[in-house]
């Protein structure tokens, strides 16, 4: 999907579609690429927007959940959009919780799919072992209830940005600001409906964590997806799009 980036200033993004505007956010280790069979589903009806988040742009200090949630901001103000979609996987659907705590009036409808924001159990504290592929392969397959999704490019994508230093100490500054951030205590207050699309067999944010965040927020309705694991519409594209699909039409959203 490369090939279809818009550059806008400091805006990298990917738009196809008309319509109500539906923002897709990926999630730590994610790409552009994860969302791809959900771009060919729904721009069809909506106006999907994948924007690439600076993980690795902002400075160390200030690299977190929340100053990628002012960035999301920034972007949907020079984009000039309204009432918008947003769907999260992983630190996407953190991303999208802190900026609809601040800015929830126009915030249409809440996707969130395997959501940090009340517990994750990502690669830890320290720094992962670098120079054993191996190693990342298997923590890659963690990803996945079927290992086989652990492809050889997606393996050697994520074995470079672990041995770039500079993503590295990144990718740990947002991964403990997620931690940290723990969002149990605002999400009562979010009022726009929510879907929460969960793999079963998630180890990253296991199934208790779906079903905290659909007794604690308003307006939420939980849809699991089996065999599945942190990436649902990577692992099962065509159920993850029904699913999605279904729960739109009946909210006409």
């Amino acid at each position: 999907m490369n090939e279809l980036i818009i550059t806008e200033g400091k805006f990298k993004y990917i738009e196809q579609g008309e319509g109500t505007p539906m923002i897709l956010l990926h999630g730590l280790f994610g790409a552009l690429s994860n969302f791809k069979d959900v771009v060919s589903h729904f721009s069809k009806s909506y106006r999907v927007i994948i924007p690439m988040l600076p993980l690795y742009d902002l400075p160390v200090l200030k690299t977190s959940a929340k100053e990628i949630a002012k960035f999301l901001k920034a972007f949907i103000a020079h984009k000039n959009l309204k009432d918008v979609i947003l769907v999260g996987n992983s630190l996407g659907g953190h991303v999208a919780l802190i900026y609809s705590r601040e800015r929830g009036s126009n915030v249409k409808a809440m996707v969130l799919t395997a959501s940090s924001g009340l517990y994750e159990n990502a690669f830890g504290s320290g720094f992962p072992r670098r120079e054993d592929k191996e190693y990342i392969r298997k923590k890659i397959e963690l990803t996945f209830f079927d290992p086989r999704h652990c492809t050889d490019e997606l393996l050697d994508e994520c074995f470079d940005i672990v041995n770039d230093r500079n993503k590295v100490l990144r990718i740990l500054a947002i991964a403990k600001s997620a931690i940290r951030h723990n969002m149990s205590k605002d999400l009562p207050d979010m009022k726009m409906p929510v879907c929460l699309i969960w793999g079963r067999n998630d180890t990253i944010t296991p199934p208790e964590v779906a079903v905290e965040f659909e007794e604690k927020l308003p307006d939420a309705e939980l849809f699991w997806i089996d065999e599945c694991g942190h990436a649902p519409m990577m692992e099962h594209p065509e159920l993850f799009n029904n699913i999605l699909g279904d729960w739109l039409k009946k909210r006409n959203l």
